[in-house]
């Protein structure tokens, strides 16, 4: 008798070692996250203000998503780190905190989602469909369909404070999650369904028909052609384009279908999954916060470009105090006598360094 006690004691005390490694992993993983997440999407937002050309009539769709990616690496993600390292138990049932960030955490990602798929279908018909692109996607319809996503995730996620469905703290995600037990089975298909699962197929299933026309674009062999000759374009091209289309899509799966996978398993079995799977599978949710704004606006040229460019007009800012306390003024020589004479040669350097230095504009 005095065997399986002890046993039992040792099995307990395995059990609360691997839940303590597997919070202070977690928390690293999501500290890591969150200052990826934040940083790139400041990248991205300091680039698409600063240069105009990438502020077309529909860029207010990749701000969205850049907004909520920040605002989940600075709120959503933190709140996790906490719990996990004071190894929160659970939340008064009616907690305003446990509410409120379990309604911002699903508020930001329905809204980045859906943000990011109405990116993805803009990029997919400027591609497909370039010559009716414009009258397509204007700038109208565009902020018609940024507040449809808005009012959407907004109404989605206040259904359980009304409900339909229930905030619930999850000891196994760390976080304040929809209750997925049976008893919330409408709710929880409803936000799977229509929230996430759509979505992702919908991406995964545009960048897939990229990858056909590049593909078949490479057998047909592609020439661009201006006033003067025609320039055949490489294959090569069309691979690297492939190559992008296809880490995205192969990013979007494994950092989705886990999430999924243990949603679907906890509403119809009303069981709660391991808590290393549970933990991994959230943390690769709230990490595509800090991939989406690489792996979906800085893979196109013109982002990148775009960064180039803003990097060198910083690093232009930076410089030009130094330069400027470096100048020499030279004042012209006045001549006393009433004839003008010539004014005397200056040498190159001088010259350039009496030539008035034009003022920095950021676009």
């Amino acid at each position: 008798m005095s065997i399986c006690v002890l046993l039992r004691k040792c099995l307990h005390l395995n059990a609360h070692v691997n839940m303590q490694w597997t919070a202070v992993v977690y928390a690293a993983l999501m500290i890591g996250s969150s200052i990826c997440s934040v940083l790139g999407n400041l990248v991205l937002l300091l680039v698409v203000l600063l240069n105009r050309s990438l502020q077309t009539d529909t860029w207010g769709l990749t701000l969205s998503f850049c907004l909520c990616d920040l605002a989940l690496g600075i709120s959503t993600i933190p709140f996790g780190v906490h719990n996990s390292l004071f190894q929160v138990k659970s939340y008064p049932s009616k907690s305003a905190t446990c509410k409120g960030s379990a309604f911002l955490f699903l508020l930001l990602q329905l809204a980045s989602i859906h943000s990011l798929t109405w990116a993805t279908v803009d990029k997919f018909t400027e591609i497909c469909f370039a010559l009716s692109y414009p009258v397509i996607f204007t700038a109208y319809r565009a902020k018609i369909i940024l507040a449809i996503v808005w009012v959407y995730s907004i109404l989605t996620a206040a259904l359980p404070l009304f409900g339909f469905g229930s905030y619930v703290y999850s000891e196994t995600k760390f976080l304040c999650v929809p209750n997925f037990k049976p008893s919330s089975i409408a709710f929880n298909m409803l936000f799977m369904v229509v929230g996430i699962i759509i979505p992702v197929v919908l991406m995964c299933s545009m960048y897939g028909y990229i990858v056909h026309i590049a593909r078949n674009q490479v057998r047909r062999g592609t020439f661009v052609c201006n006033e003067d000759h025609c320039f055949y374009v490489p294959a090569s091209s069309y691979f690297k384009s492939s190559i992008v289309m296809v880490t995205t899509t192969v990013c979007l799966l494994v950092c989705w279908l886990p999430y999924i996978v243990i949603c679907f398993y906890e509403t119809l079995t009303g069981k709660e999954s391991p808590q290393p799977a549970s933990a991994v599978a959230t943390w690769l949710v709230l990490f595509t916060s800090a991939l989406n704004p690489w792996i979906n606006s800085m893979t196109q040229t013109r982002y990148r470009a775009a960064l180039r460019k803003t990097l060198n007009k910083i690093q232009q800012m930076f410089e030009y105090p130094r330069k400027n306390s470096q100048c020499t003024t030279i004042q012209p020589r006045r001549e006393s006598n009433s004839f003008s004479s010539p004014a005397p040669s200056v040498p190159p350097a001088l010259q350039t360094n009496n030539q008035p230095q034009q003022e920095l504009t950021l676009v």
